[in-house]
């Protein structure tokens, strides 16, 4: 995966406001290193995904429809940094997530690039087709290591005139993505680095089948949140300090589920309960 260069720390243009820490209180440039950041009342928890079992729109989908679509399917494995889509590029694949989780980045000219929506077993990448498109606008790049099932861009559409069920959840799926791209697109001009680092780990923490600790570097999180990475050091510092993750040699560990969800925005609650629509499922 190219390196990035550059990037923004989601400040914006506009009037300057106080910098929020771990708890989504305002930061304090004076706090000393060592004092341990201050942790609101966590609000009702909400329990991980903790499905185990392959793609979650497969898994919904009746026998009959999911006999059609086996033999389109393929099993890949996809490593850290994988290039499912050049920016740009046109869609012949689409992708569903068994383990694997995708990201979609925007990159600009001076080669600052930002990550506007990411893609877990709740999901499909490549909903563009869906809606008669066929062109990939950002990249789409394996952000969490894993498996996935490949169809070709044609038995995708041939499927979607096929088969009443599957063409209902991939609606409700495109629905749920763009809640996720518009909500973060929100986040990232309007809440702080530290909760916007929570979030992310919080959707990741999902989207692994419960298990608390995954890949995860700070150059690959700076990258994901469009900050430099001192940023993304900084904000793991906080909520390390507080002990609610541990983070270190390529991998972070959730350690406090409900302490991380209270240092985050409201804006994971929303895409959660939204991505877990398509299968009527609020959890």
């Amino acid at each position: 995966m190219r390196s990035q260069s550059g990037g923004s720390d989601g400040s914006g243009d506009g009037p300057a406001r106080p910098r929020r820490g771990a708890a989504g209180r305002a930061h304090d440039p004076s706090m000393s290193g060592s004092r341990r950041p201050t942790i609101e009342a966590p609000r009702q928890r909400t329990q991980p995904f903790t499905w185990a079992r392959g793609n979650r729109v497969l898994a919904a989908v009746p026998a009959d429809e999911l006999a059609f679509l086996r033999p389109t399917l393929v099993t890949i494995s996809l490593g850290t940094g994988a290039i499912l889509y050049e920016q740009g590029s046109r869609i012949e694949t689409v992708y569903f997530p068994d383990t694997v989780v995708a990201s979609l980045v925007s990159r600009m000219e001076n080669g600052a690039a930002v990550e506007v929506g990411t893609i877990g077993n709740e999901g499909v990448v490549g909903l563009n087709l869906f809606l008669g498109a066929d062109v990939s606008v950002p990249e789409a790049v394996a952000q969490i290591p894993g498996d996935a099932q490949r169809m070709s861009a044609r038995d995708f559409r041939s499927a979607l005139d096929a088969l009443p069920r599957f063409r209902e959840l991939i609606g409700k799926c495109t629905h749920a993505f763009m809640t996720q791209v518009s909500q973060t697109a929100a986040c990232n001009r309007l809440h702080g680095i530290e909760q916007r680092c929570a979030r992310w780990l919080l959707l990741t923490h999902d989207r692994v089948g419960g298990g608390d600790e995954f890949p995860l570097t700070h150059q690959f999180l700076s990258f994901m949140l469009g900050v430099r990475r001192a940023g993304v050091t900084e904000a793991l510092g906080a909520l390390t300090l507080a002990g609610l993750i541990r983070s270190g040699t390529g991998r972070i560990t959730i350690l406090d589920r409900v302490g991380l969800e209270a240092a985050c925005c409201e804006c994971y609650a929303i895409v959660r309960r939204h991505a877990g629509e398509p299968f009527d499922v609020l959890e």
